[in-house]
């Protein structure tokens, strides 16, 4: 009797097929803003407390590179650097149908091991491909279930994407990549009590699931074996950190390569949380009509039940977060910044401005109604409902997260959004307006990283 195929081996046998050539030009064009997005962005972190800890905590000396740093380390420490990094200031691409951020833990954790073993341009392109879409696909399989469970699905299923991306370039066979799959479960993580207080290990979930995915995918070549069943078994992925092994695993398998969902990922306009976004549009459209703060009496926003725990409660918390990072997981701040500040990037996340009485005051005005109607998570809205003191009721929506497929972010939008991070992140005017042009070609011919370093 024929041993039934597990989900992991159906899946390995449709990633061992896929070439770099045969890549659609959509798809080979998304990997391309990615790879700028997630370098913009470490070079925006490279100065930050958080990255310096992690630097701090690793040994030097490897031969792979950490975006924006002269020091130099082993893959799967690279990959830590750069992925938190990438994540760090939440302004990383996110999937909508997870939510989930692919970039910071997929591009770091390919990079860091096609430069360790000397793989080309277009292996690192294919890695990336594979991987982000892997992630993509597998927020598809149980969306908010891991959320809701207490998990952040970007640790959880980054591993496993990393795994699967870095096999894909490194050329590993449909065996090697199913136990690299397995073993990334065991190495998989991360619980969203950073919450409570804006703790840093959000930003780590990211960089951990890189260097995690680099190990299993190293592991699963030499012949440390992994469960077949690690997504769907009893004690499985899925039943582990969504309380249930039962999923819809077609959305993993059907289709890959042919269907590519990471065309349709969104690229951040605002430097916070991914469902804020919408409602930062809606309160820049608010203050455009020429309201003022003083002018509001209250502001209601519609939202969906699976925010309510992230990102409005406890409400008095959220309306005076802890620090700057709580800041960005708290839509009344978010409001209130889109408002007072109208431009919502990494400047508007700092100890001041969370100590600003004016936008205290006005996130004190925000409350929010649960809408059952609520699309999350296939699509993140906006909604802000102001009464004013002279009685008028004035409302702005928002049907979809601007800098997604609905509508997406321009080339030259990005580019403007990486040199202002490489501008924050202290990278002279020179030379970063020499690396858009430079990671235009990042992947014709050999993979050469030393351009990025510090």
């Amino acid at each position: 009797m024929t041993e039934q195929r597990s989900v992991a081996e159906r899946f390995a046998s449709h990633v061992a097929t896929l070439r770099a050539e045969s890549l659609p030009e959509a798809v080979r064009e998304q990997v391309d803003r990615l790879v700028l997005d997630v370098v913009g962005l470490c070079l925006a972190a490279r100065h930050t407390d958080y990255v310096g800890a992690v630097k701090r905590a690793l040994d030097t000396g490897g031969p792979c590179t950490a975006i924006g740093h002269a020091e130099t380390f082993r893959a799967e420490d690279a990959a830590l650097v750069n992925g938190t990094a990438a994540h760090g200031e939440d302004f990383d691409d996110t999937f909508e149908g997870g939510p989930v951020h692919g970039g910071a833990v997929v591009v770091p954790a390919v990079l860091a091991a096609c430069e360790r073993f000397g793989r080309d341009g277009e292996a690192a392109r294919l890695g990336i491909a594979v991987g982000m879409e892997t992630i993509c696909r597998l927020a598809l399989v149980k969306p908010k279930a891991i959320h809701d469970a207490g998990f952040h699905p970007t640790g959880v299923l980054g591993t496993l994407a990393a795994a699967t991306g870095v096999g894909a370039a490194l050329g590993a066979s449909p065996a090697q990549i199913v136990d690299a799959l397995g073993i990334a479960g065991s190495l998989t993580g991360g619980i969203i009590e950073y919450l409570a207080e804006g703790a840093s290990t959000k930003r780590l979930h990211a960089g951990a699931a890189a260097r995690s995915g680099v190990l299993a995918a190293r592991l699963g070549a030499e012949g440390f074996s992994g469960p077949r069943t690690v997504l769907e078994g009893a004690h499985g992925v899925f039943r582990a950190f969504a309380h249930s092994a039962a999923g819809d695993f077609d959305a993993l398998t059907e289709g890959f390569g042919e269907r590519w969902h990471l065309v349709d990922l969104t690229f951040k306009p605002y430097a916070t949380g991914t469902m804020n976004q919408p409602y930062v549009d809606c309160a820049r459209r608010l203050a455009a009509t020429g309201l003022h703060a003083d002018d509001i009496v209250e502001i209601v926003c519609e939202t969906a039940q699976g925010y309510v725990p992230r990102l409005w409660e406890p409400l008095a918390s959220k309306r005076r977060p802890a620090n700057a990072y709580a800041a960005k997981f708290s839509t009344p701040f978010n409001v209130a910044a889109g408002f007072v500040l109208g431009d919502v990037g990494l400047a508007a996340f700092t100890e001041d401005t969370v100590r600003d009485p004016r936008l205290l005051a006005l996130a004190a005005k925000v409350r929010y109604v649960v809408d059952p109607d609520n699309p999350y998570p296939a699509r993140f809205t906006g909604h802000v409902r102001a009464t004013l003191r002279d009685g008028r009721v004035v409302e702005e929506r928002q049907p979809h997260i601007r800098g997604g497929r609905h509508e997406p972010l321009s080339r030259d939008e990005l580019v403007r959004k990486f040199l202002g991070n490489a501008r924050f992140g202290g990278l002279d005017d020179a030379r970063s307006q020499r690396l858009p042009s430079r990671l235009a070609t990042l992947f014709d011919g050999p993979l050469d990283l030393a351009a990025l370093r510090g």
